[in-house]
Formats: structure tokens, sequence, C-alpha cells
């Protein structure tokens, strides 16, 4: 190869490589060069670097000392407060700038902090930790509820479908189940179950959680102040750990699944490893240190239901959780109260069970029991004005003889339907029909007065269904109700009213 060829091939290796930027690999194939000499000879011809560009200057340049000087009387000053000083010097930029600037220029110091020690049986920290929408066909959030023994590490970690009150509570129950005792504080961060509020002088605890701390044997409750996730770095540190190490390619069926497969993890692996701070097991120094210094749990049981008020709508319904329930189609307009666990909604009218569900852990559902629509469809064709309410048809004619006087007066048809089906529904037909025909003899209509003739004048109280054992010899057991009469001078006043109380002359009507 001559010179003059050897010097037009480099050329061409160096236009090809720097101008046009073509690859080793492809340059070395069109020219039918080895790659090794082409990267030779683009290593001894590189491009000379580009200048570093200088760099742009702001108009907030001439203000820096004054920004300095501002700073150094009130370091904490915000970026609004800098720019109405800037002002009057001139500068006619924006607050953006000036805000970037502050945050180079601003002194910061940095925070030191402790290293935190716990004795056996001191402290336990608990938090939530929101998964997503994890469970296949599940609309709903999946959360974490994680805890941690502050001295040996041991961790309780299950999953739920919802972060309220009664779900709280009852994570809290198996967790302290499950460690065998209790101790002497436990730290929370502000979740709502726990921590109302914060004011400058005080945290205003959730009164239902420290009703529950002081049932459970007193322990303390203690919030982090807000911002200061330091404070809880003992569940911090498992909850990012339950994210790395548990939580990646798993496949569950549904919660139960989920939590069968947590609880394995947790005894398996995550109590039985050999901590990467203390250099420790925890399981064994919860065993051999700290657990015989927990504090014993109380045997009496706790209320940890869900529970809510509503009022029945006209399609028999109850709202509860962002689903609807069912009840018996005679309610319609009763104030009722619903209980709920993880399992099951019972409803309630006064202290009778009126319906039980399964729980619904969707959203939006509408749970209907066959039962509770039975007898209307047979009702409702024959509905005309003059009869009685559907749901005081037991009544008969007693009951229409009465509804007949009412129309007549003032007081409110309607109020009065819905407390009559209350009666009835807790004290029976025949005994609330027995106080409507008292009370019309004695020349006076309303509930109130049948309610006093059946509860203190008759001495009813309404009572839930019989338990029923499936044991013939136990659901034979009778026990005889005890005498509460010695108890009648201590009871308040009622405030049902008894119809021979009033005056001979009634109050005249307005029509």
């Amino acid at each position: 190869m001559t010179g003059i060829d050897e010097s037009g091939r480099v050329a061409e290796v160096l236009r090809l490589g720097l101008v046009e930027g073509i690859a080793v690999r492809q340059i070395a194939r069109r020219l039918k060069m080895s790659r090794k000499t082409v990267r030779r000879i683009l290593g001894r011809h590189r491009m000379p670097p580009k200048p570093a560009a200088a760099p742009r200057g702001s108009i907030l340049d001439p203000y820096v000392p004054a920004i300095r000087k501002i700073l150094d009387d009130a370091p904490e000053m915000l970026a609004p407060a800098v720019l109405e000083r800037l002002r009057p010097l001139g500068y006619d930029g924006g607050v953006t700038i000036v805000r970037a600037r502050l945050r180079h220029l601003r002194p910061r110091e940095r925070e030191a902090f402790l290293t935190l020690h716990f004795a056996p049986g001191s402290a336990m920290q608990v938090d939530w930790a929101d998964f997503g929408f994890a469970l296949p066909g599940v609309p709903r959030r999946v959360s974490a509820f994680v805890a941690v023994l502050c001295h040996s590490r041991y961790l309780y970690i299950e999953f739920t479908l919802s972060q309220a009150m009664g779900s709280f509570l009852r994570c809290m129950e198996r967790c302290v189940r499950f460690y065998g005792g209790l101790t002497a504080v436990d730290i929370f961060d502000n979740m709502k179950t726990v921590v109302l509020s914060h004011t400058p002088t005080a945290t205003v605890f959730n009164p239902k959680f420290l009703d529950y701390a002081r049932a459970r044997g007193g322990f303390g409750v203690r919030a982090c102040n807000v911002g200061k996730g330091n404070e809880k770095g003992r569940v911090e540190r498992p909850i990012g750990f339950v994210r790395r190490r548990f939580w990646p390619g798993r496949r569950f069926r549904d919660l139960l699944d989920l939590n069968t497969q947590a609880a394995a993890w947790r005894d398996d692996f995550a109590n039985g490893r050999v901590h990467e701070e203390t250099g420790k097991v925890p399981a064994l120094v919860f065993e051999h240190q700290e657990k015989a210094m927990l504090k014993p749990v109380p045997n009496t049981p706790y209320d940890t239901d869900d529970v809510e008020g509503d009022g029945v709508t006209k399609l028999f319904r109850v709202r509860f959780d962002r689903n609807k329930y069912s009840v018996p189609w005679r309610l319609v307009s009763q104030q009722v109260v619903v209980r709920a666990d993880d399992d099951f909604v019972r409803v309630f009218l006064g202290p009778r069970q009126i319906a039980l569900h399964g729980r619904s852990w969707g959203i939006g559902e509408d749970i209907e029991h066959p039962s509770h629509k039975e007898g209307l469809l047979a009702i409702k064709p024959r509905a005309a004005a003059g009869e009685l309410p559907p749901a005081l048809a037991g009544l008969a004619d007693t009951g229409r003889s009465y509804f007949k006087i009412l129309a007549a007066g003032s007081r409110s048809i309607h109020r009065e339907i819905s407390r009559l089906v209350f009666l009835v529904e807790l004290f029976g037909t025949a005994a609330t029909m027995s106080a409507i025909v008292e009370v019309m003899q004695t020349g006076h209509v309303g509930a109130e007065y049948v309610e006093y003739v059946l509860r203190h004048k008759r001495g009813l109280t309404p009572s839930p269904p019989p338990l029923r054992l499936g044991n013939a010899d136990l659901d034979g057991i009778s026990v005889p109700e005890p005498d509460l009469s010695i108890y009648d001078d201590l009871a308040p006043r009622p405030i049902t009213r008894d119809p021979g109380d009033l005056p001979a002359t009634p109050k005249p009507e307005t029509t």
C-alpha cells in the first residue's frame, strides 16, 4: 500500500468516525480493516474537547451580598419576604430564582441524632404500610399492620383491607396475643385512630384508643412528632425490610393466603435471621430476655367491632363501609346500629339483632337476604288509603281504630308508625296491641304512652333471640330471670309518660 493510499484510508477512517459518527465495527467492515487498526487511528486523532461554556449570569447575582446579609440577620426568612427586601434595591425578577438561590445560600445545620436504647419490655413501635391494590379482584388497597418490640426487634406483621378503628383494634389484639404480653409504652405515628391532632402545647389522642389502652392494662401511648420519622426508626426499617425481602415476586389468591404466607415468612425467616444492626437473632433475644419482662394481657374481652348508626332506607337497606345490606322490610325509617368484624355484619334494633350478613370487602355491592322481603309483595298490591301500614298489619282492628283516631289529631303519623314498628319488633305484636288497648281506654293515643305501659307498668324488657348451640340438652336449659325490682328506686325517671298522669282536660288540638 502506497503512502498516499495509507493517508487516504486514515482520512476516510477519521471522516467516518469523527464526522459521521459511524461505529468502529461498521468502519472496519466498510474499509476492510481490522477493528484494532480503526481504534488506533481514531485514538491518535481525537477531537479536541470543547471548551467549557462560561456559566450564564443571573439577574440576581448583583444582589447576592444583600441576600447574604438578610440571611445573617434572619436565617429562617422565606423567599417572598426576601423578595420584598430586594425590590427597593432594584431587583425586578421573580420569586422562583430567589427561592432557588436561597437553597444554596441559606446556612444549613446538620441535625445530630442520638442512638436510642430500649430496655426489655419497655416499648413497642407500630405503623401502617400501604401496598396498593394487590389482591386480585378486590377493589381495596392492602395495608400492612407492622409492630416491632424495640429491644429484641421481634416482628409482627398482618395484612388488612382497612385502617379503620375496628380493624386497627383487632390487629392490636392479635398483636399483643402474639407477643403474649404488653410493653410499658407503645409508640405510634400520627394515624387518626391514635392521634386526632397536634397543638403547640399538647397532643390530642383518640379517646376510643385511650379507652382500649386502659382496658389492656394501661400501657402508655406516645405519638411521634410531626415529620420526625427518626422517632420510629425501629418500625420504619422493618417496613422497608418487608418491602424488599417478603413482597417482591409474591403471588396469593386472597387475603387469607397473603397472611398465611406472611406469618410463615415472619416466623421462619424474619424473626429467625441475624439482625443486621444488633447482630443477634430477634427470636432468641425475645424468648430469653424480653418475653418475661412484658406485662400480662388482661383476660377481659374488649369490643373491637366497627360500629356505625344509620337509618333504614325505603329499599330496606343500611349503608356500611361503602356497601348496602338488607334488613326486614317492615323496619323502613328505623334507626339501627351496624356492628361488623372482619367476617360478619350485624344490624341491631335496640338490643335485638335483626340482620346478619357475611361482610363484603368489595365496593358498591348490594347484599340482600331473601327472607328480608318475605310478605312485602303479598301486601303491596292491597295497600290502600285507610289501611294499616304493612309493617303493622298484625295489629288488625285495634290498629285501625288507633290510627283512625290519630288521623283526626295533629300528631305526626309518620313518627307514630316508626315508633310502633319499633315496639312491635322489640316486644311482639300481641303485647303491643294489648298496650294500645289499655292506652285507648284512658282516653289517649300516642306511642310514648304505649311504650310506658310496656316498659314500666308491665315491666317487659326486650331481649335478643335465644342462642342455639345445636345440643338438645344444652338448648333445653332454662335459667330463671333475677328479681331486679330492688333497683327500681335507683332508676332514673322514665322519659315515657303514664297516660294516667295527664290532666283530665286534654289540650285543644290545632287544625
